[in-house]
């Protein structure tokens, strides 16, 4: 792809993040060169928020069990330290409470309202029965050879040590891809994971030249075909169930 092409697709799909696997300053940081790289399609974001409520257990083996290639999903850090996967650090939008995850312990945390606006789709609402907020550990536990794609939403240097210790407790150094759009997060999950096989993801528009593209977020076919006809990698949408039809239709 071009880059007159990639700012293109910028510009026209109004992507919320685009980020490449590659990184500009700091290259090895990907696998091991004997290793193979992951590419990933098909991209589930909060596990698919159109579909079921966002980032829980029961959205997650659903995109899983449909054949998405990567999960996408958020973390904070809670006061008895437990990584959750949350993407508001304040609950009210959520849950209805107006209270900070980091103020408290895992067993206080309220559950998630039974319906939920989709966060990139205008007047969608999406309803599920499940409505705890589960911890990262669990994820891994339920998907152990998905590839994970984490976004640290707070600059907090214990959930960062956190979530590295987890990934490399799971074995999951070539199944995870981690970071924020914050540089200063990105640099610190960056020393975090130095002399490992951890990804870090950077959200640059200057990588948008670069081998790998990835398009935040889409949900109409319109606007995943324009990607796939513009050269991206892979799409991360609130739908996948839509993601992996259009998928099965523009391959044939």
């Amino acid at each position: 792809m071009s880059s007159t092409a990639a700012f293109y697709l910028l510009s026209t799909l109004g992507g919320y993040l685009v980020t490449s696997f590659l990184l500009l300053k700091y290259p090895t940081l990907l696998h091991q060169r004997k290793k193979q790289r992951f590419l990933s399609k098909h991209i589930s974001h909060r596990g698919g928020a159109g579909e079921n409520l966002e980032n829980t257990m029961e959205a997650f083996q659903h995109a899983v069990t449909i054949g998405t290639d990567m999960l996408e999903l958020d973390c904070h850090i809670t006061k008895d330290e437990q990584v959750v996967v949350s993407h508001d650090e304040n609950l009210k939008r959520s849950t209805g409470v107006n209270v900070n995850i980091s103020d408290l312990k895992y067993c206080e945390l309220p559950s998630y309202l039974g319906k939920l606006d989709v966060p990139f789709q205008r007047a969608c609402q999406c309803e599920g029965k499940d409505n705890r907020i589960p911890l990262l550990k669990e994820v891994f536990d339920a998907f152990p050879n998905t590839p994970i794609n984490i976004d640290i939403k707070v600059n907090n240097n214990v959930l960062i040590k956190k979530v590295s210790e987890l990934v490399k407790q799971y074995k999951r150094e070539h199944l995870t891809v981690w970071g924020n759009a914050s540089y200063e997060i990105v640099e610190k999950c960056y020393k975090e994971a130095k002399g490992t096989t951890h990804h870090v993801q950077k959200s640059k528009v200057s990588h948008l030249a670069f081998r790998y593209v990835y398009v935040w977020v889409l949900n109409e076919e319109q606007e995943y075909k324009r990607a796939f006809d513009l050269g991206a990698t892979g799409v991360m949408t609130d739908y996948p169930t839509k993601l992996k039809d259009f998928l099965h239709n523009f391959s044939a």
